[in-house]
């Protein structure tokens, strides 16, 4: 019997890379997961925003970064301007504000085209693991590890489970365009 557990994890692993890229992409309105992938360097060691301090919605456009020593303030605000994420911060006594711009159309439709550049990149991913599977089955198959029977039936179940890694990267795809567009 082949093991799929490696590549049943591998495949979560592309997974769960694809759900953090799109929660990354701002969609016009105050969520915290925005900042995820922001990093500061804070007594020697890199740390998220998230980590460093208390992030919470102000109000729907505006999110409030209060860091837990007032010393990295600056670091904080540099960090999220660098990581180019489309959004505005301004500082204050208190912490940081972070204002998401209204999306137009334009913005939208942009958004959704990197949408569909993520997903396209996670698919790559995804066939690269199927090629990289039937190479090793196929190879043992050579060997005489298998016979044809069960090589055959184990690039029918690497097939399944590329085809549900499929559905559940289109399903993230669907989900998060549908919150892009505002629909």
């Amino acid at each position: 019997m082949y093991n799929f557990d490696v590549v049943k994890t591998k495949k979560e692993s592309i997974v769960d890379w694809l759900r953090g890229e799109y929660r990354s992409i701002s969609t016009g309105r105050a969520t915290p997961q925005v900042l995820d992938l922001v990093h500061i360097d804070m007594y020697g060691v890199r740390t998220q925003i998230a980590h460093a301090g208390s992030i919470n919605i102000e109000d729907p456009r505006t999110l409030r970064v209060s860091p837990w020593d007032k010393t990295i303030l600056g670091a904080m605000e540099k960090a999220i301007n660098e990581a180019d994420l489309g959004l505005s911060v301004s500082s204050d006594n208190d912490g940081l504000r972070v204002h998401f711009p209204a999306l137009t159309t334009e913005t939208r439709q942009k958004l959704v085209k990197l949408l569909k550049d993520r997903l396209e990149d996670a698919r790559i991913k995804i066939r690269s693991l199927r090629e990289e599977t039937n190479k090793d089955i196929d190879a043992k198959a050579k060997e005489g590890v298998y016979g044809e029977d069960e090589q055959h039936r184990f690039r029918e179940e690497m097939q399944k489970i590329v085809d549900g890694a499929n559905a559940e990267l289109e399903s993230l795809f669907q989900k998060k365009e549908t919150e892009v567009m505002g629909e």
